[in-house]
């Protein structure tokens, strides 16, 4: 059966007119995406914010990027946090990384290599390539925990089976080292 674009947002939209927070997430993803209507930032923020005001996690964890982007809304790094954090507080890895990515910068709050660690080790422990990797580059250069290569190695190495590119450059140069 083809996919039919413009049907799915005609029922993502009734049922996210009745309040049901998986469709209104749903719609903002057609919107984000342009699919089965004209893309449309602002729309797909409008729809995110309302599935994010009722809880729902990768609503919340979306909405915490456009604001770090600055797309449909202005850019504005705190407001990327706070959604970024109610996700992250879920279990959403995506937030939790993102989170930790702010700490690590300090954009949206103070630097902290300490939090950031903390985050990039709750995304990196449900499989968060991203995570696994930037948790691997804080044990490699001992930043926010005690220098370790045999962990940088092991979270390097986690990262790569997934497909990580940078993480298995990584892995390739210490190879090299030995």
């Amino acid at each position: 059966m083809p996919q039919d674009d413009e049907k799915a947002v005609e029922w993502y939209r009734k049922a996210a007119e009745q309040g049901n927070a998986n469709a209104q997430y749903n719609l903002g993803v057609c919107y984000s995406k342009g699919e089965g209507v004209e893309q449309d930032d602002e729309k797909a923020v409008e729809w995110y914010r309302k599935a994010a005001e009722q809880g729902y996690a990768n609503a919340q964890y979306n909405l915490g990027a456009l604001y770090s982007k600055g797309k449909g809304v202005p850019q504005d790094d705190e407001k990327a946090v706070e959604w970024y954090r109610k996700a992250a507080e879920q279990g959403n890895a995506n937030a939790q990384y993102s989170l930790g990515r702010c700490y690590e910068q300090g954009k949206g709050v103070p630097q902290d290599d300490e939090k950031a660690i903390e985050w990039y080790r709750k995304a990196a422990e449900q499989g968060n390539a991203n995570a696994q990797y930037n948790l691997g580059a804080c044990y490699f250069d001992g930043r926010g925990v005690e220098q370790d290569d045999e962990k940088a190695v092991e979270w390097f190495t986690k990262a790569a089976e997934q497909g990580h590119e940078l993480a298995k450059e990584r892995l390739e140069k210490l190879k090299q080292k030995e």
